[in-house]
């Protein structure tokens, strides 16, 4: 059996229908996301009234007019967008946690179905969902939980921004020190929202294996990753360099219709940026799915390995006389006292 990275490889390559279920459902997810944003900023745009005043102030191009201009056609209307904005959060947060929670479902059982039966990793635990209950139930709270370390996070990148304006004042204005506080604190944000989705999105593969609630595949997990650090570390360390190198070559790849913008037509420079951005998607699902076969073959595997490992054969025993391993300090030749032996 090869390490949990090269399965991992291995079964993204071989079974490309897993990465296709998992591109189905966030691309249809992204795709509605886009098309509700702008359909959002379209509608809000046509509600905002615009006057032939403001219209003579935009057509100047002074940058000073122009924001008089903008600012009198926002004004009043910021309660609507952000009561729109909101409303639409909350349905597309609620659209992902279901989307996220079926395809999950879908993907591991199929990825624990493989290990099991084509790989043989412990052939008597068979999925059946007549004996075990459905974990939908735990992957939406999994899920929904998910979204409130994101809620959160961003408050607090609101409140390191409110914290850190306090450092500089209008009599002691300090800007350099109220940003490193600001990108100090963020940082220990950003380790701490993606250390929590890390937990979170780990669990839901305990919540389809062992159709635990959502403490439970919290508390496996937390097991899981404490007893096999090693594999869990290497497995994320690999993906994650080649998702590097993936998000490298796809902002090389972007530069080149950005630099024919002058004399190639727009269309195509747009149409060439979103290509490449798609294909960048496509491979970073990918290896989310790499990542995630290496998980489940990392917990499927100790079991098979238990059983099949060879019992070592007893060594063989040289001499069975026992050898004395003690001194004897009454013997004369180790006395410290001159020429005892002689005399004795």
């Amino acid at each position: 059996m090869s390490s949990p990275t090269i399965e991992g490889f291995r079964v993204a390559l071989r079974r490309p229908s897993l990465t296709f279920a998992e591109i189905s459902w966030r691309w249809v997810l992204g795709a509605t996301t886009a098309a509700l944003s702008s359909f959002y900023c379209f509608e809000y745009l046509d509600t905002l009234p615009v006057t032939k005043a403001d219209a003579a102030l935009l057509a100047t191009r002074q940058p000073a007019l122009v924001g008089r201009a903008i600012t009198h056609i926002l004004r009043g209307s910021l309660n609507r967008a952000a009561l729109a904005a909101l409303l639409a959060s909350l349905a597309l947060s609620s659209l992902w946690i279901l989307a996220a929670s079926m395809g999950r479902l879908a993907t591991v059982r199929a990825l624990l179905a493989y290990f099991r039966e084509d790989v043989a990793f412990n052939p008597s635990a068979q999925i059946s969902v007549a004996e075990k209950p459905r974990p939908i139930r735990s992957l939406i709270d999994l899920n929904f939980l998910r979204v409130v370390v994101v809620l959160s996070t961003i408050l607090a990148f609101v409140g390191t921004a409110i914290l850190a304006s306090f450092v500089s004042t209008k009599v002691n204005p300090r800007p350099g020190l109220s940003f490193i506080l600001f990108l100090a604190m963020a940082s220990l944000i950003c380790m701490a929202g993606w250390a929590l989705n890390w937990w979170l999105s780990l669990a839901a593969i305990f919540a389809v294996r062992n159709g635990k609630d959502a403490l439970a595949s919290i508390a496996a997990a937390v097991a899981f990753s404490r007893d096999h650090i090693g594999p869990v570390f290497a497995v994320s360390t690999w993906t994650a360099l080649a998702h590097l190198v993936a998000f490298s070559m796809a902002t090389t790849a972007v530069s080149f219709p950005l630099a024919l913008l002058r004399v190639a037509p727009a269309r195509i420079v747009m149409a060439g940026i979103i290509l490449v951005a798609l294909a960048y998607l496509a491979v970073a699902d990918w290896l989310y799915m790499v990542r995630l076969t290496g998980y489940v073959c990392i917990a499927e595997m100790p079991e098979a390995v238990r059983a099949t490992l060879p019992v070592p054969p007893a060594m063989p025993l040289v001499n069975s006389t026992p050898i004395a391993t003690s001194i004897d300090r009454d013997e004369p030749i180790l006395s410290d006292l001159p020429k005892l032996a002689v005399e004795t």
